[in-house]
């Protein structure tokens, strides 16, 4: 931006404390390593704060509690990575494309469009969809039959949303993110598999950011429920029936089973696998890499993950584990054993 924002109006903007010239201009945004004269950066943790003095940046975000003596403007605050993401968007607004519908965009019948909605390129929307206002379907987005998509949401492009879903409000979808496909369900008989009919909904409430690629199976009956304030990552598996608690974060590659109940404000790390028809309470945090397969109370932290070890000593290892029931087996008996003979009379 030309001429820039003064460092008082970036105070103003991240309700911060400023200490330094309220009338210098800072023209944009940098890594604290590239830094100039003219940009301000982030230094929110100790890491970075001991590296001050080395700093090139025209004015910098820190803690509120930082105690730090230097020429460098700052501007203290409570949240620093929250500050810094609105000082971001403040000189990188997102593109938000004009409203209208392109000449190639496919409108069923019946569609219901709110006002200032952008539809793309090549993008499809079925028969009796509603599209809430000054939301955009950016191109080769599909949405099928009898979708409702509310306000302001942003579809990029090829996402599916498949027949019957419900989208709240302020909704982000990125790209290649599959919402109501069918849930994995199959009868077996007689040594082949039938199918189930799955016939539910996928209902994801008001500012929800699913990740790109993510897929989220619609219910058998019923619904697969992503409740306020959910936060996916990319390559997530939400299976039918799954229910995921407000303002719970499920970072990548997880596998979430179905009918499971997520609670809210509980984190899912990376690649962790959840079985199915269990109870996930509120406040848990379960680590990377681990298989959950029973419920887990509120406010657990739990992880099972094998840390990395030298491959000769996994070759060992994977010898014993199978060993490993047998073995807890004497261990008991051997307690046992040797608590009777504590317990046998000393001879005098």
């Amino acid at each position: 931006m030309t001429g820039g924002h003064s460092l008082e109006s970036l105070a103003r903007l991240t309700g911060g404390t400023l200490s330094g010239d309220p009338g210098k201009k800072i023209t944009g945004v940098a890594a604290f390593d590239d830094a100039a004269p003219d940009q301000i950066t982030l230094a929110a943790s100790a890491a970075y704060l001991n590296r001050i003095k080395g700093s090139c940046s025209g004015a910098l975000i820190v803690p509120k509690t930082a105690d730090l003596e230097t020429p460098i403007p700052l501007i203290r605050v409570d949240n620093p990575q929250l500050a810094f993401a609105q000082v971001v968007l403040l000189f990188h607004p997102l593109p938000v494309p004009e409203p209208g519908i392109s000449h190639t965009a496919r409108i069923g019948n019946n569609v219901r469009l709110g006002e200032n909605v952008h539809v793309g390129h090549f993008a499809c929307i079925g028969d009796g969809s509603v599209i809430g206002k000054n939301t955009v379907i950016h191109s080769h987005a599909v949405i099928g039959e009898d979708v409702v998509i509310g306000e302001a949401g942003v579809i990029f492009p090829h996402v599916t949303i498949l027949h019957g879903c419900r989208i709240g409000n302020r909704v982000t979808l990125h790209p290649g993110a599959v919402i109501g496909a069918d849930g994995f369900g199959f009868v077996p008989d007689s040594g082949t598999f039938h199918k189930i009919p799955q016939i539910g909904i996928v209902q994801i409430d008001d500012d929800v950011n699913i990740g790109a690629n993510t897929t989220i199976d619609r219910a058998t009956l019923g619904r697969t429920w992503i409740q306020r304030g959910v936060k996916i990552d990319n390559l997530v598996h939400v299976a039918h029936n799954v229910v995921i608690g407000e303002d719970s974060v499920i970072v990548a590659q997880v596998g979430i089973a179905g009918s499971t109940t997520i609670g809210h404000h509980t984190i899912l790390a990376g690649q962790a696998g959840v079985s199915g028809h269990l109870s996930i309470g509120n406040k848990v945090t379960i680590g990377p890499k681990s298989g959950i397969a029973k419920s887990v109370p509120d406010g657990q932290v739990v992880s099972s993950a094998l840390t990395a070890m030298p491959h000769r000593t996994w070759l060992r290892l994977q010898h014993v584990m199978p060993e490993l029931p047998d073995l807890k087996k004497k261990i008991i008996q051997l307690e046992k054993e040797l608590q009777t003979l504590k317990n046998r009379p000393t001879d005098v």
